[in-house]
């Protein structure tokens, strides 16, 4: 059978490297001039799944007013904690690796890993993820939540396209494996 989903990091950064500051906040990233909606609705028409960790799951209920924005996508928050699946989420439990492995060979789009940085760790730390697009953001924060935890982690990428959004650029790598 041939793997022909991938696994998908899309993710804002500031250029110092952080998702977001230390309380969670993205207002630094809210205040950089964007161009549209900086290349998210094609990224978005690319996936049909997400993927997303516990304390990313809550930050969305806590700061996204409205409808949940990835009810059109098939959706999984990974927790250490059993949690009942609701309309919108499945949650799982189980091992990373083999969970993701099985629904990367499953026929669909490409998986979104929408964060957050401890479930980016695993995935990387497995090799899971088949392509980043980061797209920065011209500020530094100078502390906050990490897009990558220190460790001793090594992935040759290989660059697929530049883009730029107004003052936001957009790089796109694909994992060499």
């Amino acid at each position: 059978m041939k793997n022909n989903r991938k696994l998908v990091l899309f993710i804002a950064a500031s250029l110092d490297g952080y998702i977001a500051a230390k309380d969670e906040s993205l207002d630094w990233l809210y205040k950089v001039e964007g161009e549209g909606d900086n290349g998210y609705s094609e990224f978005y028409e690319t996936i049909d799944t997400v993927l997303m960790g516990r304390r990313t799951y809550d930050w969305i209920l806590k700061n996204i007013t409205g409808d949940f924005p990835y009810e059109d996508k098939e959706c999984y928050v990974f927790s250490r904690s059993k949690k009942e699946d609701n309309e919108h989420i499945k949650f799982v439990k189980d091992n990373i690796v083999d969970f993701t492995t099985t629904l990367k060979y499953q026929e669909g789009k490409n998986i979104w890993v929408v964060g957050g940085g401890e479930l980016l760790h695993s995935f990387l730390k497995e090799k899971l993820i088949d392509e980043l697009i980061l797209t920065f953001a011209p500020t530094l924060i100078g502390n906050g939540i990490p897009l990558f935890k220190e460790d001793n982690l090594h992935l040759e990428l290989s660059l697929k396209d530049i883009k730029r959004f107004n003052q936001f650029v957009e790089i796109h790598y694909e994992v060499q494996k």
